[in-house]
């Protein structure tokens, strides 16, 4: 058994030390097999229905993760945050649970769906900035100027521990057996705190599961980090991945993660992720999110390299608006296969 590095380690001790505490505020998901991409992609696809977790992400697990270790006296002072969405909703639950008051900063032209939700808890929402990094840089500027505290939507080790609860919850819903049983667990990328997460629970117990990287062609700025050893300028294009849109924060705890713990990396086209798209809604009748779409892409793309094998795809939301959903279902399916690095 490889060891994990001393980072790693620590995200997977800190998944287990909290939770239990994120457990009393969250939904344990299904894992629950999807028949159709199974049948199109020749392998079992087990699916982690994270799109049905409160808020309708998971991105709940971390805000809860990092709030907890937050004293009640640092969250009555106010709880900064940067997001294109999903955290940003995510935070905004935590603080009406836990008690306390918040900024959420969005960019310009974030999900109108997304800020809807945001906008019923009791937050302040701000918009700065045209994309995700220059909103976390405003916001980070705006928390040190407000005497308030700062959570990264995915640079932060809290963060990132509350996301591996997912992985910890995999391993148990798989039983006595998962060690045997999973080859390969897939999940979108985007920061990377979610698949450094998973990935160190899963690696702490499996060691020789695969960890499979999505992101989609047109914005995959972790998938170009990881390949050049730092962070770099990436040439994003547009995607329906709303969700994992974005530039890195230089730095980020989570490239050495990625590194370490993400063994291959596959990064589908916007018509795979449409396709994929289509296929969670007519076949198991589930709405997904551009972001969750593009793991589901993924996952079909490595069952059929490696058909007959057990494959996990986290669908890590379901946050869609109905004009987004419009958009995807009207356009036409494709053959072209994803591309690997």
């Amino acid at each position: 058994m490889t060891p994990l590095s001393p980072l790693a380690d620590q995200i997977a001790q800190t998944t287990q030390r909290v939770a239990g505490q994120v457990a009393v505020h969250t939904v344990r998901t299904p894992l629950v097999r999807y028949a159709g991409a199974s049948e199109v992609s020749g392998a079992t696809l087990l699916i982690k229905s994270e799109h049905q977790q409160r808020t309708g992400s998971f991105k709940l697990r971390g805000a809860l993760s990092k709030m907890l270790s937050l004293s009640a006296a640092q969250r009555a002072t106010g709880i900064v945050t940067a997001s294109s969405g999903n955290h940003g909703l995510g935070v905004a639950r935590a603080l009406h649970s836990l008690g306390g008051r918040g900024i959420i900063c969005v960019p310009a032209g974030a999900s109108p769906a997304k800020l809807a939700a945001i906008g019923r808890f009791d937050v302040e929402i701000r918009t700065l900035g045209r994309e995700t990094g220059e909103t976390e840089n405003r916001a980070r500027a705006l928390a040190e100027e407000l005497g308030m505290t700062f959570i990264s939507p995915y640079n932060d080790p809290d963060v990132i521990a509350g996301q591996g609860t997912i992985g910890r919850e995999i391993l148990d819903q798989l039983g006595d057996h998962a060690l045997e049983t999973v080859d390969a667990v897939v999940v979108s990328v985007g920061g990377g705190g979610l698949i450094s997460g998973v990935a160190a629970s899963i690696k702490a117990a499996a060691p020789a599961t695969r960890i499979i990287g999505a992101s989609p062609v047109n914005d995959a700025a972790m998938a170009a980090a990881v390949k050049a050893g730092s962070v770099v300028e990436y040439d994003a294009r547009p995607t329906i991945s709303d969700g994992t849109a974005g530039g890195l924060e230089p730095g980020t705890v989570t490239l050495p993660l990625c590194s370490e713990l993400v063994d291959e990396w596959i990064l589908p086209t916007e018509e795979q992720i449409r396709d994929a798209l289509r296929l969670a809604i007519d076949t198991e009748h589930q709405l997904i999110e551009g972001a969750a779409a593009t793991a589901l892409a993924a996952g079909i793309s490595y069952g059929r390299s490696h058909p007959g094998q057990t494959i996990v795809v986290v669908s890590c939301g379901g946050n869609i608006s109905s004009t987004t959903l419009a958009a995807a279902l009207g356009v036409a399916t494709s053959e072209a296969s994803p591309r690997s690095v």
